[in-house]
């Protein structure tokens, strides 16, 4: 299943059902679990640890050295878990010694064409990266977060989880858990509706949201006062409170 023109090091790790396409390379301390399918002219450099059942297709470069003039070789490292799609042309580097050594890629992701995912980004599950969505280093996105194409992420940035952004968003600040943005600089518009039914949110719980999206965005409240209130009001609520503590802990402070 490794096509004749593969350059595979000897010190590469290929588990059992790994199918590698015509002229890739796979390069030393590189590891792939089974059922994974690379397509031909893919490039791995490692340290990269790759999971299974995963599938990356043509072009892509996968493990290279972080874009970080400070970066001088340490021994940093890329880790894809299971069940992945990334697309033609995508991007994916190592992490550097300045954070957390390491860039993380999550289960069940969907990785459009052109993706790039710089150093030490941490990403989660069952995430939609359209194409040429690009995050800059140190850029975290939770799990069922979609990113609209040509979205751009500033460094340091969060998104949390089923946040949403349209098409040409540029993201400078954290995007709460739930909300729709787009616009360049980006602007909230609303929270993810659609999304939230798609993943099983019972009504009540959508109108939650709603109704603390109004707290934070729609009622002219001081930002301490609007999650105030949202604590007040909705503390017993797991959902709520999740999007209330990545307020609270923002550092970058959240769009509005």
């Amino acid at each position: 299943m490794i096509h004749p023109s593969a350059i595979i090091d000897p010190k590469a790790q290929i588990d059992d059902g790994v199918s590698i396409g015509a002229y890739s390379i796979v390069g030393p301390d590189v590891s792939i679990g089974k059922g994974s399918k690379i397509g031909p002219h893919v490039v791995i450099e490692g340290p990269t640890r790759i999971g299974e059942d995963n599938e990356i297709y043509q072009f892509a470069s996968v493990g290279a050295a972080p874009q970080d003039k400070k970066y001088a070789g340490e021994p940093t490292e890329l880790i894809i878990g299971n069940r992945n799609v990334i697309r033609e042309s995508c991007t994916l580097n190592r992490g550097t010694s300045q954070d957390i050594g390491k860039t993380v890629i999550g289960d069940d992701n969907w990785i459009m064409a052109y993706v790039h995912i710089s150093h030490d980004c941490v990403v989660g599950n069952h995430t939609i990266f359209a194409n040429n969505a690009t995050l800059a280093g140190h850029v975290h996105i939770k799990d069922h977060a979609i990113l609209g194409g040509f979205t751009l992420v500033h460094q340091f940035c969060y998104i949390g989880e089923y946040a949403f952004t349209g098409m040409g968003t540029a993201l400078t600040k954290d995007l709460p858990p739930y909300v729709t943005a787009y616009g360049s600089p980006a602007l909230p518009r609303g929270i993810n509706k659609e999304g939230l039914k798609r993943n099983g949110f019972a009504a009540e719980s959508i109108a939650r949201i709603k109704q603390s999206y109004r707290m934070l965005y729609r009622q002219d409240l001081p930002f301490q006062q609007a999650l105030l209130k949202m604590e007040e009001a909705y503390a017993e609520y797991p959902e709520i409170m999740a999007m209330y503590t990545f307020c609270r802990r923002s550092e970058r402070g959240i769009i509005r």
